[in-house]
């Protein structure tokens, strides 16, 4: 099974001083796919500088020609599928059909109040979630939509003349519970996981891919529960949140190890972190490339 080696280049510099090489050279040295969170702030990049990840990937699609662009992930926390769906229909048609959704349900960061209100439950963010993507679907692929939801509410919302990318973009859909896996079986041209959270401070290696083979095994179910075929759905793991998190970018060598052992679980896609300076993603910039050069061919020899 051949493995995709994709990266995430969080917005945090300054388009003309220092994010458009970025994604230039992310392009150059040969990544599937350059994906961009989706937040108003995150973690512990929160008071520093952070930009709109919309914008950054609008600018991204008109610096490069091949790379494919994407978030990983949006979520409803601060996003309304129609405003959204308009959003996504203009990038996909100013990158040429470059575009993947990743999309989630979601957490209690920082986005989770930002506009105001109080944070979601977990249970109201499933509920939201099980509706925004659906809606989300539609407004993709149909010519008009009119819904009236719990949450989200459409009048003739129109999206002319449509994704570039037929039916529409692909969603890369984050989940590990039964009723985001159900979402993924359903609408997802691929799978997001980062792994179970309650393993990466304290848990092994080995406790984390067994965690990971169980999340493989239940979206396998979810979609034949449907009468879909897993094999075709893309199953993608964003690295740094595992247990491995502070060895896989130290050299080539334990790259190839990880991915390799993610890859017989039956991970199609890799995605590590571009390296920044002083921050939990500080990594050495030379083997970062190194990896992005070499580590697939050493991986299939």
């Amino acid at each position: 099974m051949s493995l995709r080696l994709s990266t995430v280049i969080l917005p945090v510099r300054r388009w003309h001083e220092g994010g458009r090489d970025q994604w230039l050279r992310a392009e150059q040295l040969g990544f599937h796919t350059a994906y961009s969170y989706d937040h108003l702030s995150w973690r512990t990049f929160r008071d520093g500088p952070w930009f709109g990840a919309v914008p950054t990937l609008t600018a991204a699609a008109a610096a490069t020609e091949r790379l494919r662009l994407g978030t990983l992930v949006t979520s409803p926390n601060f996003r309304h599928p129609v405003t959204l769906a308009k959003d996504l229909m203009s990038l996909d048609d100013i990158s040429g059909g470059r575009i993947t959704l990743g999309i989630g349900a979601g957490g209690n960061g920082f986005d989770a109040t930002a506009l105001g209100q109080e944070a979601w439950s977990p249970r109201e963010r499933a509920d939201r979630f099980a509706e925004f993507v659906p809606l989300l679907d539609r407004l993709l692929t149909e010519g008009s939509v009119s819904h009236e939801g719990t949450f989200y509410s459409a009048e003739e919302a129109r999206n002319i003349p449509g994704c570039v990318q037929r039916p529409r973009l692909p969603f890369a859909v984050a989940a590990t519970g039964p009723r985001g896996m159900r979402l993924a079986a359903r609408h997802g041209q691929a799978w997001v996981t980062t792994g179970d959270p309650k393993l990466f401070e304290e848990g092994t290696p080995e406790q984390s891919r067994e965690a990971l083979r169980g999340q493989l095994e239940r979206l396998g179910a979810a979609c034949l529960e449907i009468g879909r075929d897993p094999e075709p759905v893309e199953k993608v793991l964003l690295t740094g949140f595992t247990p491995e998190a502070n060895t896989v970018l130290q050299s080539v060598d334990a790259f190839v190890d990880f991915a390799g052992r993610h890859r017989d679980l039956g991970f199609t896609e890799v995605v590590i972190h571009a390296p920044i300076p002083d921050s939990e993603f500080a990594a050495d910039e030379a083997v970062f490339e190194k990896i992005a050069t070499e580590a697939l061919a050493q991986l299939d020899s």
